[in-house]
């Protein structure tokens, strides 16, 4: 007589389930062991940006920990995006100047009243991204670009990342090279974070493609875009991260009290690093809002559609179960300087 013959149903089923547990013990592991990013420190040479002031001598970037000193921070990853960056420069440089005009009609002795500094963070791109960064802060007189080069590419999680712990803005925020968001619809983000006072209380505030019924915004997207987006909210919930319909769009802001409390602690530098961001958000306790914004694809992406959404998907559970089983922590809001 087998064994099998000799099994109880009961018996049967008990060994399916320790199994079953036993083979999700094991993938689990090796998700965490093989899939667990680990970002490489900063060279030395990463510390420093060039911008059209001083004489073109390169600087010593600002720290996150040090007081604000402007009122926005705008950060941009960039690789390989010589022909997409002009876009999205020329959509700041004009944001800035209406909103300068208007605060100079509004003010009594005229002055700007609106600061900024622009980041752009070149993840170690092989075109003329620093050349079209550079040329364009001479031709149109913005000293507050400012380009930092990674000697090696990171990943757009980690180029938004580095890029944060270095602004000295009030309200900080990343957005994407290409300007498929319209740069002017920050001030929806802004006006719903501001209440919160960038000193005072942690906010959130990201641009979203699913919320146009709250809003009069427009959103132009393929339909294989738009697929996978859903397959990947739908991926995304079962894991556990609810309540934000679009946790992808490049476009957020965060009070500097919220970017204290979260880069410091971000691990992924990929392109799952934007469900990071949320979970470090819920885990704290900070706000998160949903402001509709109007967006289009653009051409260009170096996204791979099969590559990069397993990647993606592997990430996230590797993510998760980080957090899940304790590597990872959540820093005490206590210990961060304020």
């Amino acid at each position: 007589m087998s064994i099998v013959d000799g099994m109880s149903t009961l018996d049967a089923v008990t060994a399916l389930v320790v199994c079953g547990i036993t083979a999700l013990a094991v993938f689990s592991g090796m998700i965490v062991r093989f899939k667990s990013p680990s970002p490489r420190a900063r060279e030395e040479s990463e510390n420093y940006y060039e911008s059209i002031d001083e004489r073109g001598k390169r600087q010593r970037l600002g720290r996150l920990s040090d007081d604000a000193t402007v009122e926005l921070s705008i950060v941009v990853p960039a690789y390989n995006e010589e022909e997409r960056l002009p876009v999205l420069l020329n959509d700041v440089r004009e944001y800035v100047e209406q909103r300068r005009k208007k605060e100079r009609k509004n003010s009594k002795n005229g002055d700007d009243m609106f600061t900024y500094e622009l980041i752009v963070m070149d993840d170690g791109s092989r075109d003329k991204t620093a050349e079209v960064a550079l040329s364009f802060a001479r031709k149109h007189r913005m000293p507050e670009l400012k380009y930092v080069r990674h000697t090696i590419n990171r990943g757009k999680g980690g180029a938004v990342t580095q890029g944060i712990l270095s602004a000295l803005g009030r309200y900080v925020m990343f957005c994407d090279a290409d300007g498929a968001t319209r740069f002017s619809d920050i001030d929806g983000l802004l006006a719903t974070i501001m209440p919160a006072g960038y000193n005072e209380r942690a906010a959130v505030a990201i641009g979203s493609r699913n919320n146009q019924a709250l809003g009069d915004t427009v959103v132009e997207r393929s339909l294989i875009r738009a697929f996978l987006q859903w397959a990947f909210h739908t991926y995304v919930t079962i894991l556990g991260v609810r309540g934000v319909r679009d946790t992808q769009c490049g476009f957020k802001v965060f009070t500097r009290h919220a970017a204290r409390l979260i880069f410091p602690r971000m691990h992924v530098e990929r392109f799952i690093f934007d469900i990071e961001i949320l979970l470090l958000a819920r885990y704290q306790g900070i706000d998160v809002f949903e402001v509709p914004v109007n967006w289009h694809e653009v051409a260009g992406s170096k996204m791979s559609i099969v590559r990069d959404s397993i990647q993606m998907a592997l990430d996230l559970l590797a993510v998760r179960l980080n957090y899940m089983l304790g590597y990872w922590k959540v820093v005490d809001k206590e210990e961060v300087r304020i």
